[in-house]
């Protein structure tokens, strides 16, 4: 009777061990990691260079005139800081400064449009403060920007003769716009590539005793390479 009720319970254990190792075992997905996306919000400091073309109309009192356009190399420094919103608009402020090789040398004719001699143009250097609007898209940054602009003008008169009359040089304030894009490289290194139109309204100067105005605008574009904190 016992070897009986033995063979069906060692029946009935072959039978679940079999099933237990032929069940299926279900596994939980692997966990997805999702890249976090950079957010533009923070202080940067720059490096920028680029190059500047402008256009220029000297007159003075006694209808002395002539057009210049200084262009050449520029070099200099920004800072700034950038505020990135939930909707990814990013609003910021931004303020630099760069040294020019802009200059020109251009002939200057008297009223009735006769030559009288040369009038050599410098622009020293340029500056701005504007407010940036942009649009995140994860770590591109497309931005327009506008605001103040500053700038430095040197005219050296020379006559018919190639003889130094007289030098003189102004500041003025006007304005300045522009668009650009950045991109981060790194979550601290930004690069940034920026085109801009700037009007820096009248430059007032006094030549040979004489009072002279020259009006300048230009045009440039820039690369620069700035470190976000």
């Amino acid at each position: 009777m016992r070897r009986l009720l033995l063979a069906p319970t060692l029946l009935l254990a072959t039978s679940f061990g079999a099933m237990a190792a032929d069940a299926v075992v279900i596994e939980s997905p692997p966990e997805v990691i999702v890249a976090p996306v950079f957010n533009w919000t923070g202080a940067y400091i720059g490096g920028q260079v680029g190059y500047l073309w402008g256009d220029g109309d000297y007159v003075d009192s006694d209808l002395n005139y002539a057009t210049s356009g200084p262009d050449g190399w520029l070099g200099g420094v920004y800072v700034g800081y950038n505020y990135q919103f939930t909707n990814n608009v990013v609003l910021g402020v931004d303020a630099d400064f760069a040294w020019t090789g802009a200059d020109d040398s251009v002939t200057a004719f008297d009223v009735v449009g006769a030559p009288i001699g040369t009038l050599d143009s410098d622009l020293d250097w340029t500056g701005a403060a504007r407010l940036r609007l942009g649009y995140a898209v994860d770590r591109f940054l497309p931005y327009i920007a506008g605001g103040v602009a500053f700038g430095k003008l040197s005219h050296s008169a020379y006559d018919d003769t190639g003889l130094l009359i007289s030098t003189d040089d102004d500041t003025s304030v006007g304005w300045t716009l522009g668009a650009g894009l950045e991109y981060a490289f790194t979550d601290n290194l930004i690069g940034r590539a920026e085109y801009r139109y700037t009007d820096f309204g009248d430059f007032d100067f006094t030549i040979d005793g004489i009072g002279a105005t020259t009006d300048l605008t230009s045009n440039d574009v820039r690369f620069g390479l700035a470190w976000k904190f």
